[in-house]
């Protein structure tokens, strides 16, 4: 096999997406243990993504308008919601009467249904809600059809400037 053929077959390329509306607007709260928490806030959350794979015959390793598509979807299923936890230990969570109630220590913290978002994750931090998103991009059917040619994908999410939470995952397959 010539030496260029093996080096081009071999090259990895890294595609980063960051857009300015790759972003969400979201209330919350940090639980820091059964007694304490933060009070009711919100971010101006923002997303980004980066993937990995070859550069496909036609040179392109995707169509990443795809990618823009899918992560936009993300966002705007969080867009100006209340975000609460669905598997902390800490929280207990009630619907009813068009309610939704977060029980902690003994508070009890009243939301309108319509304005709150169930997650299953353990706290809303930039920690939990990075892998969240990842699992639900990897699981969106455009990007699941492309995972032979990726070879891994990071998402991060950030609550402000500065502040990142990067979850990544590999393929197993070479």
């Amino acid at each position: 096999m010539p030496m260029e053929k093996f080096v081009a077959e071999a090259i990895l390329t890294r595609i980063e997406i960051s857009k300015d509306y790759l972003n969400f607007s979201a209330g919350h709260f940090t639980l820091f243990s059964a007694t304490e928490r933060e009070n009711l806030h919100g971010h101006n959350f923002r997303v980004r993504c980066a993937v990995t794979a070859r550069v496909g015959e036609g040179g392109l390793t995707f169509d990443y308008v795809i990618l823009k598509r899918a992560l936009k979807k993300l966002c705007d299923a969080l867009d100006e919601r209340v975000l609460l936890p669905l598997e902390s230990p800490y929280l207990r969570i009630e619907r009813r009467d068009g309610l939704v109630l977060a029980h902690f220590a003994d508070e009890r913290i009243p939301f309108l249904d319509r304005d709150v978002l169930l997650l299953p994750i353990r706290n809303v931090t930039i920690e939990e809600l990075a892998p969240l998103l990842l699992g639900r991009l990897r699981a969106h059917p455009e990007i699941a059809a492309m995972s032979a040619a990726i070879r891994a994908i990071e998402l991060s999410v950030s609550s402000g400037q500065g502040q990142w939470a990067i979850a990544q995952s590999e393929s197993v397959s070479v």
